[in-house]
């Protein structure tokens, strides 16, 4: 469990008995997206077929409040990513790294900046494995997640494709 900075908030690994909770999280940034005009996760993914996915492989990792709401979800992958095997562009690191997929935050219980604190406790779980490198992709029209990147010092790197679309990927080298 890792604390996430400036709130009562932990990050944990998510549990089967998370899976609900989890889906109802991501079914409100698909909304969000659709809402937004994008096609970002308006083909059937992700579903709660990826989230059990997520939990059994231990990739799912939720934010809970101190009463123990979940208020964000967000897969954390240790095992690399193959769609950045074919990157267009030049990563900067080809060491070891972190995979992020699927940020999902609370609508229902807005906490202001509560991705960028998701994503800095992120960075210290990856540090505490022992890994220096986090890599992510996003929408070209995904603006709070490209602004949370900026916010980090992220860089970007070129594109990758998934499921035929091209996304922004970018990197971020940790401090060891």
């Amino acid at each position: 469990m890792t604390t996430v900075p400036d709130k009562e908030l932990t990050l944990r690994k998510a549990t089967t008995a998370d899976a609900n909770h989890v889906w109802q999280l991501l079914q409100q940034a698909i909304e969000k997206r659709k809402q937004e005009g994008s096609d970002q996760w308006q083909d059937g993914y992700p579903n709660p077929t990826v989230i059990a996915r997520d939990i059994e492989k231990g990739y799912s990792f939720v934010c809970a409040d101190e009463t123990g709401n979940i208020v964000a979800c967000i897969a954390l992958i240790f095992d690399g990513e193959p769609a950045y095997e074919a990157l267009e562009g030049k990563w900067l690191t080809e060491r070891p790294y972190a995979v992020i997929h699927r940020l999902a935050v609370s609508r229902e219980k807005a906490i202001k900046g509560l991705g960028t604190r998701v994503m800095t406790a992120v960075e210290d779980l990856c540090r505490q494995q022992g890994i220096f490198s986090i890599k992510a992709d996003t929408n070209f029209d995904n603006t709070g997640m490209l602004r949370v990147f900026e916010k980090l010092r992220y860089t970007y790197c070129g594109e990758v494709y998934f499921r035929g679309s091209a996304r922004r990927a970018y990197e971020k080298k940790l401090d060891e």
